[in-house]
């Protein structure tokens, strides 16, 4: 059985929702003034909701506006803040080209110093040992039993 949507239906909805919505602003406004200590208990009103629409305004006008901003920040931070000299700024310091090649000797010998402990040490550590050798029989026995393993593998 399909209902149809009558007018009075429909107005009877709207009246009951807008009632639900007065409700809840209330206790919104009930919970906002519980947070602030007693601050304002109306709910806040967008634009939209007072019927007034937005004025538009023209590209030269919203130029004008920006101008006139900037310079309102720009006469605030002026004076906070007095301006820097650049005396004040202290300089970038360089590396004469002697310091730099006493830095460059220095890292050369502390580089060598390292490398000669290094071998020292791993002479030290190291024992180079004889190649072992195999004869000539345990080289035949050797492929013997690797021939046997192979015809054992094909076999199966």
């Amino acid at each position: 059985m399909a209902k149809t949507l009558t007018p009075e239906i429909a107005l009877a909805a709207i009246a009951g929702l807008e009632l639900q919505k007065t409700q809840i602003d209330s206790q919104i406004a009930e919970l906002r003034s519980i947070l602030n200590g007693g601050g304002r208990s109306e709910p806040v009103v967008t634009p939209s909701e007072t019927g007034k629409p937005r004025k538009k305004r023209s590209a030269a006008v919203r130029r004008r506006m920006k101008i006139a901003q900037q310079l309102r920040w720009k006469k605030i931070k002026e004076a906070a803040e007095p301006p820097q000299s650049k005396a004040a700024k202290p300089k970038k310091r360089k590396l004469s080209a002697a310091g730099r090649k006493n830095i460059i000797e220095a890292t050369k010998r502390r580089w060598a110093l390292e490398r000669a402990e290094s071998e020292k040490l791993q002479s030290a550590t190291t024992e180079v040992r004889p190649k072992r050798k195999i004869s000539a029989a345990a080289r035949r026995k050797m492929a013997a039993g690797a021939k046997k393993r192979w015809a054992a593998k094909k076999a199966a």
